[in-house]
């Protein structure tokens, strides 16, 4: 009876319930109706102990750095830096919208927050610019996913907790990957640009002015130099890389480019703690979800229902994808890590598929479901900002959409894509 939780989840989604509330009614539910009370105290304990953890202490920091960061003004020289390289190239705006956000990512890691941040600001510009409303909210949307793939990424962090894999290792297999998705970006922008007669942003930037750029935005760019470089060379943890990540953030935005006062500072702090409880919370849920996984058998089940389908590894990570990419439709990324991983992993593992490369193919995948309708949550973010309609701006994404998932294949199937950085490195042998 323990396996009917999942549909019950769902069920509880169609009907609006909040992700949190469902991960815990749907398997406390059926622990009643089965009789293991004791086990229900166990999953309503797990919550905590799921959050209680050391490496996991890296999602708060982060998310601070990111905020800190926005506050002080950075995003407006990042911005400002991708124009003067870029923004003289035909439909140079939305170019400037992909590349921003590949810079972005490496600062914080988090999609809403480049939605958020870069969206407030270049989806007005754009719009003035000559492009639509709907195509500025729709490029915003699709290339903030690039967030959480380039690192440091927060979904990384869970899966690298959840599955006991190297966080680092995770790191540098997702910075081919992000940059792909960027790259691939960029090039359909070409196409719709020359389709469309989109106008350049500005006229070519001097040597001067794309120097001035440079050095207004060297001490941002830093960030992912330090957090990197700080965990390669065996300074810090990933986790405290993160804490070095949010006060030299502070540093940089109050007393280096003093674009922060000390009256931001509550803002701030409050903005990164309602973000954390949200992912901590969801992430303590999906842990004691994850426990009614083990008492349900659902995994063996599930391997055995997979692996009748076919024993040929191709065709399995084929439809992989496809059951990813329709749960990252309807399920935040966090959750259905900590939920599918567990589950889905060992037994690619098994098939030869290294957990690296899984781990990779996972999370780009749902990742991606950030901004697929109906349920993409940067899809409603970007409408928040842009003040158009989910169901429009899901229209005007299709096109981005079809690069990403074709590079979500490329990475299944090339495993070269994300394996080759950790491996130079000697984090995967």
């Amino acid at each position: 009876m323990l396996f009917l939780f999942l549909p019950l989840f769902l069920i509880f989604l169609m009907i609006g319930l909040p992700v949190f509330f469902g991960l815990l009614a749907a398997p406390g539910i059926l622990l009643w109706l089965n009789g293991q009370e004791r086990d229900i105290a166990l999953l309503y304990r797990n919550v905590y102990t799921g959050m209680d953890s050391f490496p996991l202490m890296a999602i708060p920091f982060f998310m601070l750095a990111g905020e800190l960061m926005n506050r002080g003004g950075i995003t407006m020289r990042i911005v400002e830096f991708s124009q003067a390289l870029i923004g003289h190239l035909r439909g140079g705006l939305a170019q400037v919208n992909i590349l921003s956000s590949m810079l972005f990512a490496g600062l914080s890691g988090s999609a809403v927050a480049d939605t958020s941040a870069l969206g407030s600001m270049l989806i007005p510009a754009m719009e003035k610019n000559g492009y639509t409303r709907k195509f500025a909210a729709a490029i915003t949307a699709a290339s903030s996913v690039i967030g959480p793939i380039i690192p440091p990424s927060g979904i990384m962090i869970i899966y690298a907790y959840v599955m006991g894999e190297s966080v680092a290792a995770l790191f540098l297999a997702g910075i081919v990957p992000g940059v792909l998705v960027g790259v691939g970006l960029m090039m359909m922008t070409a196409y719709l640009a020359r389709s469309n007669d989109f106008p350049p942003a500005a006229r070519r930037a001097t040597l001067g002015e794309r120097g001035q750029a440079s050095l207004r935005a060297f001490f941002p760019m830093l960030t992912p130099v330090i957090i990197l470089g700080g965990i390669l060379g065996g300074i810090f943890t990933p986790t405290e890389a993160s804490a070095v990540a949010a006060v030299y953030a502070f540093i940089v935005s109050m007393f280096i480019l003093r674009t922060m006062g000390w009256n931001d500072l509550p803002k701030v702090l409050t903005k990164a703690a309602l973000t954390t409880s949200v992912v901590l919370l969801l992430v303590g849920a999906a842990m004691a979800f994850k426990t009614v996984v083990s008492l349900s058998h659902a995994p063996e089940i599930l391997a055995g229902f997979i692996l009748s389908l076919s024993e040929n590894p191709l065709i399995l990570l084929f439809l992989i994808n496809l059951l990813l990419f329709i749960v990252g439709m309807f399920l935040d990324a966090g959750p259905a890590i900590i939920i599918l991983g567990p589950i889905l992993a060992p037994i690619f593992t098994e098939l030869g598929v290294h957990p690296v490369h899984f781990a990779i193919i996972m999370s780009v995948n749902l990742t991606v479901g950030l901004a697929t309708p109906p349920m993409g949550l940067v899809l409603f973010v970007a409408s928040s900002v842009s003040g158009v309609k989910v169901e429009t701006i899901a229209k005007s994404i299709l096109p981005f959409l079809a690069v990403e998932i074709l590079v979500i294949f490329l990475i299944t199937y090339i495993p070269a894509i994300s394996m080759a950085v950790p491996e130079f490195f000697g984090f995967i042998k």
